[in-house]
């Protein structure tokens, strides 16, 4: 496994001494500033929505369970977007839902290609001009608009009903019938062509959950005894959203983002140990948090099973 090898290549006494310097500080980055990411996240899930319906109590709870299913199991990051819908059964139609992971999807990594941008901006103009990794960074940077670009095209241009007929085609025909898949392609053609203000406010929540990030860096590596400007804070959590959204596929993207982390601390001058450090601290937080969302999966899945 990269991220055992990391830590072997790295001085394991003097990493594991350098969470221990933690102590009860701790306490404070498992819960700040990552509980005001999930709220951010959470407002830029209900903007997705073509119009309000769901209490924010429970679509925060689903949003942590799917968060959960998304971080653990190997399903690219798309399964726990299933589970937030499924545990709407109830609430909302599925009509209403399914389009509404969809689309807070789209937006929180539009949202993300926008702080990469930020992230790029700031380390050519202070931390790393002229560095490999930052044109890797650029790259990636264009990898993601296109895709993106292309993602919000086959949005609303029918491609639930296109796939439900490729589905029959293949002899598989899609649960709900076409007609189903019809009613999500609608509702999500009526989202980006009449609720551009919902739009914006989705996309602007997450970002600002993504700049939060950054200080959730800044304060993680204040505790381990790094000094480091909010500014470089902002270039590491940027390059590790774009290194998530490279590695996707790879369950928590576990080992790609370690190793990323450990370049980017590198070309910062801020070396390898304290790299895997923060990222031990960073899984520790991610560990607790799945064990959270696991729980509110348990808690709203008999309102869900009934609609099933």
């Amino acid at each position: 496994m990269l991220l055992a090898a990391l830590v072997a290549q790295n001085d394991p006494a003097a990493i594991l001494a350098s969470i221990a310097e933690l102590s009860w500080r701790l306490a404070i980055v498992l819960c700040f500033p990552v509980t005001l990411v999930m709220v951010f996240d959470t407002l830029g899930w209900r903007f997705a929505f073509l119009r309000d319906g769901v209490a924010f109590r429970t679509l925060v709870t689903a949003r942590l369970a799917g968060e959960a299913f998304n971080v653990a199991t190997p399903t690219a990051a798309l399964g726990g977007e299933a589970v937030k819908a499924w545990l709407l059964r109830g609430v909302v139609p599925l009509a209403a839902s399914v389009p509404s992971v969809i689309v807070a999807k789209t937006t929180i990594t539009i949202a993300q290609g926008l702080f990469l941008l930020v992230g790029v901006a700031l380390a050519w103009s202070s931390a790393l001009p002229g560095s490999p990794l930052l044109y890797g960074m650029l790259w990636l940077l264009a990898v993601e608009t296109v895709a993106l670009a292309g993602f919000v095209f086959a949005q609303t241009r029918g491609m639930f009903a296109w796939g439900g007929r490729l589905l029959a085609q293949l002899g598989v025909p899609p649960a709900g019938g076409s007609e189903a898949l019809g009613r999500i392609d609608d509702v999500l053609a009526r989202f980006y062509r009449g609720a551009p203000l919902r739009l914006a406010l989705s996309i602007g929540f997450h970002l600002i959950a993504w700049l939060l990030g950054s200080l959730e860096t800044w304060l993680i590596l204040r505790f381990l005894g790094v000094e480091v400007s909010l500014t470089t804070a902002t270039v590491i959590e940027a390059f590790g959203a774009a290194i998530r959204f490279a590695t996707f596929v790879i369950p928590a993207s576990l080992g790609a983002l370690e190793g990323g982390f450990v370049a980017t601390f590198a070309a910062l001058g801020l070396g390898t140990t304290p790299a895997v450090a923060f990222s031990l601290v960073r899984r520790l937080r991610e560990a607790v948090w799945v064990a959270i969302g696991l729980g509110a999966f348990t808690l709203m899945r008999p309102r869900a099973e009934p609609a099933a």
